[in-house]
């Protein structure tokens, strides 16, 4: 038997983060604690109405529903496969408070037994090192070239921005990209859902006159006909975040794998199980992934993510995350997991393969765990 422990954390942003479906200046995630005997497991989820509809009230009240349940019949991996797949559609309702919970039992049951989360999982070890995108928000010119000149002076080569809707403000954007000297095909853009009208999307990025690698969510969720028809008027690539999150939608996109790429967000799948299940789905199908993360992902999601991106192979487009203290005030593990030179993540030098379970240690002492109850 073991017992849980949970609660909302809210670390400060450095600096705040924008986009047109929201702006923050502190995370947003639910924290988990499984423990039994000796051992202690962690976990982590970041619910978001405009992703999953969830709330850190929802996902709250949904793990203190199933507490008591989980505390007595979740007592091994096959306990866990066995509930994800017999409740998938209220894990569908649900994904990111359940990957919390899941997260957290993974890395008991690997501390139990002294192996990686990775090897209780038969899964690879983690090889490395694992490159990253810098991630620009919607910011005015100054600062966007400001902080692009930074990516640029770590060794950064892909960048992913955020589209504000305003053609002017776009442009200079692409503008200050080509001045820092960064390759058009080197470049996604993610447009949050901005458009609901697919003639006028295809006009703004026709517009920008630029190969995107991708164009990431530009219309209403989930109007799969429209977003071909912004790929076809395009030329580009569409990478599906809000309007992807399970391992059913992979027939709406196996016809045509040229025209997508998926955002797999371990939060957003519902966790490492449902995850992996949407890469081997989509590598039978041809179809490439980017491992995308939430914004003020702590380095307990930035590992669970270095297992899905080990796990994508030839799959993977692109991997997102890793800002660790470039971003939060403070992490919940010291040192954090974050990317360097290059925006290279080197898990070999951290020793993560070789650690039982998640192989990170938690701060306990972290201001951030004041609440957790």
């Amino acid at each position: 038997m073991s017992a849980l422990r949970f609660a909302r954390i809210a670390i400060p942003f450095r600096h705040r983060f924008a986009h047109s479906s929201a702006e923050r200046a502190e995370t947003q995630a639910i924290w988990i604690e499984a423990s039994r005997g000796e051992h202690r497991g962690v976990g982590e989820g970041c619910p978001r109405e405009y992703v999953t509809g969830e709330s850190i009230d929802s996902a709250l009240r949904f793990l203190t529903e199933h507490q008591r349940s989980w505390e007595t019949g979740l007592n091994t991996l096959e306990d866990l496969t066995a509930w994800v797949s017999a409740h998938e559609s209220v894990i569908d309702a649900n994904p990111a408070a359940w990957c919390a919970a899941e997260l957290a039992y993974l890395d008991l049951f690997g501390r139990e037994s002294g192996q990686s989360v990775e090897h209780r999982l038969s899964l690879p070890p983690l090889q490395g090192p694992f490159r990253y995108t810098a991630v620009v928000g919607d910011m005015d010119g100054e600062a966007f070239s400001h902080l692009v000149a930074r990516y640029r002076e770590r060794g950064f080569s892909d960048f992913k921005l955020k589209l504000s809707g305003n053609l002017d403000r776009d442009l200079e954007k692409i503008s200050i990209l080509r001045g820092h000297g960064v390759s058009e095909r080197r470049v996604r853009v993610d447009a949050n859902n901005l458009w609901s009208d697919t003639a006028e999307a295809v006009a703004h990025l026709s517009a920008m006159d630029v190969p995107f690698f991708g164009i990431e969510e530009p219309l209403v969720v989930g109007d799969l006909d429209a977003l071909r028809a912004v790929s076809q008027g395009t030329g580009c690539r569409i990478i599906l975040d809000e309007s992807f999150s399970r391992t059913a939608q992979l027939e709406s996109v196996a016809s045509d794998p040229d025209t997508w790429i998926l955002n797999v967000r371990v939060s957003k799948m519902g966790g490492i199980m449902r995850s992996l299940a949407v890469l081997s789905g989509a590598a039978e199908r041809g179809i490439r992934v980017v491992i995308g993360a939430h914004v003020g992902e702590t380095s307990l999601l930035t590992r669970a993510g270095l297992l899905v991106a080990n796990a994508a192979s030839e799959s993977l487009a692109g991997q997102e995350g890793a800002f660790g203290t470039l971003l939060l005030a403070e992490d919940v593990c010291d040192p954090p997991l974050m990317f360097g030179r290059d925006g290279v993540l080197d898990s070999q030098a951290l020793g993560l393969a070789s650690r039982p379970g998640w192989g990170i240690e938690v701060n306990g002492q972290s201001s951030i765990f004041t609440t957790l109850g």
